[in-house]
C-alpha cells in the first residue's frame, strides 16, 4: 500500500504544576474547532468543546470508577502538557475512496493524583476539521498492574436541545427502528422486551451509537467510538433533564467490572463529528483515521464483489435452513429424508452460480449447507450444535465448488453461531482451513440468540475480543469477515483490512417477517447518517417483487423498485447483496441492468445532497474504470432534486442511463412504476429528478470513446 506522509511534530513540554503554563487548548487545522480542558478546583477533570466559536459540549468531567480501586475522577493535577499536528494521505485497499487525508491536531494530558497511591492518568485529543476524538491512557506504574472498571465516566454536555435520531441503548442487539425526538424526550425504556428482536436488554434511558443530532442553526453531532478493541462497547445514557450523556459500558453477569485490563493500556477513542451541514458527516473520515494502519499487509487476496444468494427465499418461507432429518450432533443415525424445502441443495445453489456467471455477479452465498440447524432454534444450550465443516447430505460442496469456479463465481461461507461462542472458537481453525482449501476467501458469520456462556451481552468486553480475535484468526486463512449480529463497526476495516462489513442495523429481512410492518420509508434515509457513518452495511438491497403477496400477504418491501436500486450506491458495502430470487430477476431484466453495471469499490465519493431523516443523494466514481454511479433516496416525501454533474470528468463524455420513478410511483400503491432514460451527459450538465413517495433513483455514467 501507498502512502504519503508529511509529518510535523512541535512538542511543548512544561514542567510547572501551574495550570497557567500550561497547553490547554488545541484547535483544528482550520481552527473551526477547539477544544480547551481543565480541572476545577476539586481535582476534577473537564473538557468543553467549541464549533464556528459556539459552545457544543459545555464543561464535561472525565473520570473511572473500578471494582479493585478508589475512584480516579478528582484530587488530580496536571504534571504535563504536549501538543503535536499530524497531516498523512493513506490509501484504501478497498473503500470509498482511495486517498484518505488524515489530518489533525492533538493535545495529551499527564495527570496524576495528588495525594496516595499517586495514580496516573493521560487523557489525548486529536481534533479534525470534521470532529475529534479523545481517549484515555493508562500508563505503566509502580503499584498499579490491573484496571477492573466498573464504570467509565466520560460526559457530553450538551448546549441545545437537538433534534436526535436514535435506537436504544441495547446490549445484545441493534436491530431497532430509528427515533426522532427531542434530545429531552428520549425514552428508551418504551422498548424493552420488542416482539420482533431474537434477543434484546435494555438496562437504562440510554442510546447507543452512532448516535446524530441536528440543531436548529444546522450544526449537526454525531457521537461514537473508534478503534474498540478490548473493551466493552460503550452506551450513552441519558439526563434529559440537563441535556447530559454519560458513557456506560455494557457489562457482564458474571463479573462485578465490566472491562479488565493489565496495565499498560488504552481506551477506544471517544468521537464526535460536528459539522454545519448533513452531506459532510458521510464524507467524514474521523472514524477510519482514528485507527491503526493495516496490519495485515497485502489483502488483494479479497477482491470487492457483488453477490447472489439463498436467504431470501429463506425469509420468504419458500425454502428452509434445516435439512430436516434425523441427527444426534455428532454422526447420522439416519440416513433419513429431506424435508422438501431446503435451500442449499446443489441444485438450487448451481441456478443461483448460473444466475451470477451471466449477470456480473462474482459470488454465491450459501446459507443452510451445514448440518445444525434443526437443533438450535428454541434451545438454551446450543454449544456442541453446529458444525462448521460437515455438509447436508443434499450439498455436494465438492461440486458446488468446482462448479462455480468453472464459471467464474465465488462461493461465500457461512457460520451461523447461535451464539454459541466457545464452539465456534474450537472449529475456526478447522472451519477457515476448509474455505481456504475451496478457494473461499469471505465468510458470513451470525450471532443469533442470547450469548454463550451464559450472562454475556453481545456488545461486552467478552464479546469484543471474540469479533475481533475471529476476523484476526480469519486474515491468516485468507478469509475475509461480514459479521451478523455483530459488535459495532469502529474503523478497525483501517487496522484488519479483512473487516469487510457487517449489519448491526434493522436490516431487508425486517420487511419479510417484522410484525410491526417492516421498515418504514424514513429507515434508509436516517440509516445513512447514523448507523453508515461507523462503517459498511450488508443491507442486502434489490428486491424486485415488493409487493410478495404469494409468500406472505401481510408484509412488503416499503420503498418503490427505484430505489431499490438506489441502495446500491447509497449504503455502503464491498459485498453488495442482489438479494431477490433468481425469478424475479429474470422477470424484470430492464431494471436487472443496473445491477450488473453498477460498481462496489470506488476511488471517489461526492454526497451531492442530504438531510437527516429525510434524504440523501450520494455519487461514486468506480475505481479501475472511472465509471461514475449516482443514487438517491427519499423518505415518505416526494421531493424534486436539481442535480449538477459538476464532479464528472472534465472533456469527457458520459453515456447515462437513469432509473427513476415513474409518475404514478408510490411505495405502496404502486412500488414497481419505474421509468429508464438513456441520454448523455458531461461535466457541468444539469438533470431535474423527481422522487416519488419512498422512492429513489439510479443512474450509471459510462464513459464514452470520444
Amino acid at each position: 500500500m501507498k502512502c504519503k506522509f508529511l509529518v510535523v511534530l512541535i512538542i511543548m513540554l512544561s514542567f510547572s504544576c501551574k495550570n497557567d503554563s500550561m497547553i490547554l487548548d488545541v484547535e483544528s487545522p482550520q481552527s473551526n474547532l477547539k477544544v480547551s480542558f481543565n480541572l476545577n478546583a476539586e481535582g476534577e477533570p473537564f473538557y468543553q468543546v467549541m464549533f464556528n466559536n459556539k459552545t457544543v459540549v459545555d464543561t464535561s468531567y472525565l473520570g473511572f470508577e473500578f471494582t479493585n480501586a478508589e475512584a480516579l475522577k478528582d484530587d488530580l493535577k496536571i504534571i504535563t502538557t504536549a501538543t503535536n499536528s499530524f497531516n498523512e494521505t493513506w490509501q484504501m485497499p478497498w473503500g470509498e475512496q482511495v486517498d484518505v487525508v488524515n489530518h489533525y491536531n492533538e493535545l495529551k494530558v499527564e495527570l496524576q493524583e495528588t495525594s496516595e497511591p499517586k495514580r496516573k492518568l493521560n487523557i489525548v485529543f486529536r481534533v479534525y476539521d470534521d470532529g475529534i476524538g479523545f481517549r484515555y491512557e493508562f500508563p505503566e506504574q509502580e503499584g498499579w498492574t490491573e484496571a477492573l472498571i466498573k464504570d467509565e465516566h466520560t460526559e457530553f454536555n450538551l448546549t441545545k436541545d437537538y433534534n436526535t435520531f436514535w435506537i436504544p441503548g441495547d446490549w445484545d442487539i441493534y436491530e431497532h427502528l430509528y427515533s426522532t425526538t427531542k434530545l429531552s424526550e428520549i425514552d428508551a425504556l418504551k422498548y424493552v422486551g420488542h416482539v420482533n428482536l431474537a434477543q434484546t436488554y435494555i438496562p437504562e434511558n440510554a442510546v447507543n451509537t452512532p448516535v446524530t443530532m441536528v440543531g436548529d442553526d444546522n450544526t449537526h453531532l454525531s457521537f461514537h467510538e473508534a478503534a474498540l478493541v478490548d473493551y466493552s462497547g460503550m452506551t450513552l445514557k441519558v439526563d434529559t433533564e440537563n441535556l447530559n450523556l454519560k458513557s456506560n459500558l455494557v457489562g457482564s453477569e458474571n463479573t462485578d467490572y465490566k472491562v479488565k485490563r493489565s496495565l499498560p493500556f488504552h481506551t477506544p477513542w471517544r468521537t464526535l463529528q460536528i459539522t454545519d451541514n448533513a452531506p459532510d458527516l458521510i464524507e467524514s473520515k474521523l472514524i477510519v483515521n482514528l485507527n491503526e494502519p493495516n496490519k495485515l499487509g497485502d489483502v488483494s487476496w479479497f477482491k470487492p464483489m457483488k453477490y447472489t444468494g439463498v436467504w431470501w427465499e429463506m425469509h420468504l418461507g419458500k425454502s428452509s435452513w434445516d435439512y430436516g432429518m434425523t441427527q444426534d450432533m455428532n454422526t447420522w443415525t439416519d440416513p433419513g429424508k429431506s424435508n422438501g424445502t431446503h435451500g442449499a441443495t446443489t441444485e438450487n445453489v448451481k441456478r443461483f452460480i448460473d444466475f451470477s456467471a451471466k449477470n456480473n455477479i462474482r459470488g454465491v452465498l450459501v446459507e443452510g449447507w451445514n448440518t445444525g440447524w434443526e437443533h438450535w432454534i428454541g434451545f438454551e444450550d446450543r454449544e456442541g450444535v453446529f458444525d462448521f465443516v460437515t455438509p447436508y447430505p443434499d450439498y455436494d460442496i465438492d461440486e458446488v465448488t468446482r462448479y462455480a469456479k468453472e464459471k467464474g463465481v465465488e462461493i461465500i461461507m457461512h457460520h451461523e453461531t447461535s451464539a454459541a461462542t466457545e464452539t465456534y472458537e474450537k472449529q475456526q481453525d478447522t472451519a477457515y482451513a476448509l474455505m481456504q482449501k475451496y478457494g473461499m476467501h469471505a465468510v458470513k458469520s451470525g450471532y443469533v440468540g442470547k450469548i454463550l456462556p451464559k450472562g454475556e451481552y453481545h456488545h461486552g468486553q467478552y464479546m469484543v475480543n471474540h469479533y475481533n480475535n475471529a476476523a484476526i484468526k480469519a486474515a491468516k486463512y485468507e478469509v475475509a469477515v461480514n459479521a451478523h449480529e455483530p459488535i459495532k463497526a469502529t474503523g478497525l476495516r483501517r487496522t484488519y483490512p479483512n473487516i469487510i462489513s457487517r449489519e448491526g442495523l434493522r436490516g431487508q429481512e425486517f420487511n419479510a417477517w417484522a410484525e410491526d410492518g417492516g421498515n418504514p420509508p424514513e429507515h434508509l434515509p436516517i440509516v445513512a447518517f447514523t448507523r453508515m457513518l461507523s462503517g459498511p452495511i450488508d443491507f442486502t438491497p434489490g428486491i424486485f417483487n415488493i409487493k410478495f403477496d404469494e409468500f406472505k400477504k401481510d408484509n412488503q418491501v416499503n420503498t418503490t423498485i427505484a430505489q431499490q436500486l438506489a441502495l446500491y450506491v447509497v449504503i455502503y458495502s464491498p459485498v453488495q447483496m442482489a438479494a431477490d430470487l433468481v425469478e424475479h430477476y429474470e422477470a424484470n431484466p430492464e431494471p436487472l441492468q443496473f445491477i450488473r453495471d453498477v460498481g462496489v469499490d470506488w476511488e471517489e465519493t461526492k454526497v451531492l445532497n442530504g438531510k437527516v431523516g429525510d434524504y440523501v443523494t450520494i455519487a461514486r466514481k468506480e475505481r479501475q474504470t472511472g465509471n461514475w454511479f449516482v443514487g438517491g433516496i427519499t423518505d415518505e416525501n416526494s421531493i424534486t432534486h436539481e442535480l449538477t454533474f459538476d464532479f464528472l470528468d472534465e472533456d469527457q463524455t458520459y453515456d447515462a442511463t437513469i432509473y427513476k420513478d415513474g409518475k404514478e410511483a408510490h411505495w405502496n400503491d404502486n412500488p414497481l412504476d419505474i421509468e429508464i432514460e438513456k441520454m448523455e451527459q458531461t461535466k457541468g450538465n444539469k438533470l431535474s429528478i423527481k422522487l416519488a413517495e419512498g422512492g429513489g433513483f439510479a443512474i450509471s455514467l459510462k464513459k464514452k470513446n470520444n
